[in-house]
């Protein structure tokens, strides 16, 4: 069984790291950089899906259940509203049509 302060320290690394690796890009690259991280939080709702499964199959309580849900809930709202934004963005580059 994985060590729940490794779980914790895992997390503020990858945090740590995201946060440099984002500073440090141009503004002209963030729509696109945005969409593309768009696509790829849908792999954060599979990672939640497997490990609120892996919790229930290892008899965790209802805790990790409701936490699960949420952060499944919360993955599906990210990638949602992410690709709702980037729409918008994209519209504004859009020509109007003249009649």
């Amino acid at each position: 069984m994985i060590h729940p302060l490794i779980l914790v320290l895992v997390f503020v690394v990858c945090t740590v790291l995201g946060y440099f690796i984002i500073r440090n890009v141009p503004s002209l690259l963030h729509t696109p950089l945005m969409s593309g991280m768009n696509a790829l939080s849908g792999v954060t709702i599979v990672g939640a899906i497997s490990a609120t499964g892996l919790a229930l199959l290892a008899g965790g309580g209802w805790l990790s259940q409701v936490a699960g849900m949420l952060a499944i809930i919360l993955a599906a709202i990210n990638v949602f509203g992410g690709f709702g934004v980037t729409h918008r963005m994209l519209m504004m580059f859009n020509k109007k049509k003249k009649v």
